[in-house]
């Protein structure tokens, strides 16, 4: 199948910035959109930003001017700068894709694990 690790996550004071990455490994035969969302406690996960293979992005109003996604579809990784961070950052962010994987030959939506980003003074 296809497998997404994240890394990049951990704690920031307010107007600090953190860049997470998330790799997509395994059995591939195609990766189109990646994006990523997040889940603050108590509240339902929502999506943060998206970029297609060819690189058109789409961004939550909460983000827009301060994050940044961009890809390098040669190493299937997807990344998010985060720039001007605030507490309501805060929460377990995860990479998602869909693909198709060579077992399958079906087109998938995957998770990555989710990686812990907290803004605090």
């Amino acid at each position: 199948q296809v497998q997404l690790v994240e890394s990049g996550g951990g704690s920031v004071q307010p107007g600090g910035s953190l860049r997470l990455s998330c790799s997509a490994s395994g059995s591939i035969f195609a990766i189109y959109a990646m994006g990523w969302y997040r889940q603050a406690p108590g509240k339902q996960r929502e999506l943060v930003t998206t970029i297609t293979s060819g690189g058109s992005t789409t961004y939550a109003d909460s983000v827009k001017g301060r994050f940044t996604i961009s890809r390098d579809n040669a190493k299937n990784t997807v990344y998010l700068q985060m720039n001007s961070l605030q507490p309501e950052d805060t929460a377990v962010y995860y990479c998602q894709t869909q693909a198709i994987s060579t077992r399958t030959y079906k087109r998938n939506d995957y998770w990555g694990q989710g990686t812990q980003v907290t803004v605090s003074s």
